[in-house]
């Protein structure tokens, strides 16, 4: 009887920790990371297809880069959201200004458009 009664304890604790646990499937919207996007375009907004976006890790100044599609869109999923990171873009030699996306920043998906002066 003793050893039904701590089988039935045993089982009885298994499944409250099944229970409080979340299951591997399930995604909470913070474990997928934040999402950096925008487009890359002259003075005057016009695609720059080719050109490459850098995003620099301000912390392990680990680089990522992009080359743009031809409606000049670029985008870096699942970047932790406790970074700051520096995002910048080259077109033939050209040189966007250097933009922060900040880890004050707690949207889940950043918009950040870059111009490079073509001329």
């Amino acid at each position: 009887m003793k050893r039904y009664l701590a089988l039935g304890t045993l089982l009885l604790m298994l499944v409250g920790l099944a229970s409080a646990a979340d299951p591997f499937w399930k995604k909470d919207k913070d474990d997928t990371g934040k999402l950096v996007t925008g487009r890359v375009t002259d003075r005057q907004d016009n695609p720059l297809p080719n050109a490459v976006v850098y995003l620099a890790n301000t912390r392990n100044r680990a680089v990522k880069t992009f080359i743009v599609s031809n409606d000049g869109v670029y985008r870096f999923p699942a970047l932790s959201p406790n970074i700051d990171y520096d995002i910048y873009a080259v077109y033939n030699g050209k040189k966007s200004d250097n933009t922060t996306d900040s880890q004050f920043d707690t949207r889940a998906t950043v918009t950040i458009n870059l111009k490079i002066d073509t001329r």
